[in-house]
């Protein structure tokens, strides 16, 4: 990559980010591209935030991404937060207008475009959301106002899960079940484990297998073969890793910042090789 004085910055703010893959995925879609850009992954500690936040403007970045710790911390040093971001209380994703910040959340639409790509629908579906936190809010946010026919939250923090649905607007609606047990779920038609649990291969399951079918299809945020999905496997059922959600999440990123639509494929083979690794 050929860096210089006209070179257009983008990255990615969080602490620790020495695991991303997104740096690997953007920098080859802007190398497909012929883009003379570049994205860095800046470590930034919860205390420097603003700091970085502010250098976002005198460096004129053309955007950053956020992760882990800062995506709630970040909304009050922005100018603006679209709806869906509002509605998450999360940002991922920081565009640059003229020394304007405005602040995204493409993890909903991500995943969304990687259910589309696995040609699964969620209509007329019972879909059991297992974690109330920013991923579930992110997710539940889209699939509440499509075509589900039921939709299941459960969250050890009950509090938690109750305001998911409050924020919905749709508490008192039969779409919309909080369930006070994980083992009394039925048989819900899509799972998806929206807790970081299977990031480490000593962590529990967020579910007994025993519910699991061949007609059932899992979904693990986790984007790697989990413990989970890999019993799911040995039950027949369909399975995804949070991979494709990555991937798509991205690929709004990209967009966002660029005005152009990137090479899925470029992207998506960057990011399986730095899987791989």
């Amino acid at each position: 990559m050929n860096v210089n004085g006209k070179t257009k910055i983008t990255g990615i703010f969080g602490h620790p980010v020495g695991h991303t893959l997104s740096p690997a995925m953007h920098n080859a879609a802007f190398r497909s591209l012929g883009l003379n850009m570049c994205y860095i992954a800046f470590d930034v500690l919860p205390k420097d935030l603003p700091d970085a936040v502010k250098a976002v403007k005198s460096l004129n970045l053309l955007g950053v991404n956020i992760t882990v710790p800062h995506k709630e911390n970040v909304i009050p040093l922005l100018d603006d937060v679209n709806a869906e971001a509002k509605f998450m209380g999360a940002v991922n994703t920081v565009v640059n207008s003229e020394g304007k910040l405005t602040g995204y959340n493409t993890d909903g639409l991500g995943f969304m475009s990687s259910l589309a790509e696995a040609e699964i629908s969620s209509d007329g579906k019972t879909i059991l959301i297992i974690g109330a936190g920013g991923a579930s809010r992110a997710i539940s946010y889209y699939l509440s106002r499509g075509k589900a026919t039921d939709l299941l939250l459960y969250d050890i923090d009950r509090s938690k899960v109750k305001k998911l649905a409050d924020d919905l607007n749709i508490s008192s609606d039969n779409k919309v079940s909080l369930l006070d047990d994980i083992e009394n779920i039925g048989k819900p038609d899509i799972i998806i484990n929206a807790t970081p649990l299977g990031l480490n291969n000593e962590d529990p399951l967020p579910l007994d297998p025993g519910h699991l079918n061949s007609e059932t299809v899992v979904y693990d945020l986790v984007y790697k073969n989990t413990k989970f999905l890999r019993e799911a496997k040995k039950k027949g059922a369909k399975t995804l890793d949070g991979s494709g959600m990555l991937l798509w999440q991205g690929v709004e990123a990209f967009r966002l910042w660029t005005g152009v639509g990137p090479p899925v494929d470029v992207m998506r083979q960057a990011l399986l090789s730095g899987m791989s690794k």
